[in-house]
């Protein structure tokens, strides 16, 4: 599956648009991330832990999203976009959507 930002696919062409794709995961912090992460906090600096944290569940909503376009028949998603929200205390959602499009 071809993931692109842009509106198109640098020398394709999109012969159908099938629809707007999203995947969500919505992920919460837990206890051992936590207590670490809040020694990193008091000297400061990156936290890997979150970091991480984030990262998969970047990867597991863009899969998601690939997996609806895959059952649209998609060649590709463009116009690709990550929001992030935070849905409680603890806990945030990562939303992955763009355009399914079939290519030439």
């Amino acid at each position: 599956m071809i993931l692109v930002t842009s509106d198109g696919v640098p020398g394709r062409e999109a012969t159908e648009v099938l629809g707007m794709v999203e995947g969500s995961a919505v992920r919460a912090r837990n206890i051992g991330r936590d207590v670490v992460a809040g020694l990193r906090n008091i000297i400061g600096g990156e936290i890997p832990e979150y970091a991480q944290l984030m990262s998969q569940s970047r990867e597991q909503a863009a899969q998601r999203m690939i997996t609806q376009a895959e059952s649209l028949g998609a060649d590709a998603i463009v116009t690709v976009r990550y929001q992030t929200s935070m849905i409680a205390a603890g806990a945030a959602e990562i939303l992955a959507y763009g355009t399914a499009v079939k290519l030439t």
